[in-house]
């Protein structure tokens, strides 16, 4: 695959949330991710909203915008690897964010998540660079794996499912079940 120019600090693929109080949300990620605001990039709209703001989040860029009165609520899921998973759930409540999953084990990394006060779910890992998952089923042949797989080739939940994934498989059932529109409490 040919390289796809893109400009100097940006990435193949880049998030771009819309929220409701962009400016907080932006504040929110600078003390939670610690990530650097970009000044030069805000762009205010003729009603006052943040039209476009960019921030720099370890070498990714995140996009973010007002969301105008009259769009519909479109909450973000994003994945943000970090070398602490504890320490950004902890700045994430201390600033109004809401833990949804405490720090787990998930195939060899450590998986957290919290929702921000915009109602965007946040899915934090840090990996574990020496962990080897073997994503096969533990005793499946090939044979068994296209029946137990059924058309899609994807495995069964019960085949796999371990504690802890049930645990992170039950707070995002949980989370997704009170996302709301902000401006409708």
């Amino acid at each position: 695959m040919t390289p796809v120019a893109i400009p100097e600090g940006s990435n193949t693929v880049n998030p771009f949330i819309m929220a409701d109080r962009a400016a907080e949300l932006i504040e929110f990620l600078v003390a939670v991710l610690d990530a650097a605001d970009v000044p030069e990039a805000r762009t205010l709209d003729t009603d006052g909203l943040i039209l476009h703001a960019e921030l720099k989040v370890g070498d990714s860029l995140l996009t973010i915008a007002d969301r105008k009165p009259d769009w519909p609520f479109t909450p973000a899921f994003t994945r943000v690897y970090v070398d602490d998973v504890d320490a950004v759930l902890a700045r994430a409540e201390a600033n109004g964010g809401r833990i949804v999953t405490k720090p787990t084990e998930f195939f060899g990394d450590v998986l957290g998540r919290f929702q921000d006060p915009s109602g965007n779910l946040w899915w934090i890992y840090r990996h574990n660079s020496e962990a080897v998952y073997d994503w096969s089923v533990e005793g499946a042949s090939d044979e068994g794996a296209d029946e137990s797989a059924g058309e899609s080739g994807a495995e069964d939940w019960e085949s796999f499912s371990t504690p802890e994934l049930e645990y992170i498989h039950s707070t995002l059932i949980d989370a997704m079940s009170t996302l709301r529109d902000p401006r409708n409490p």
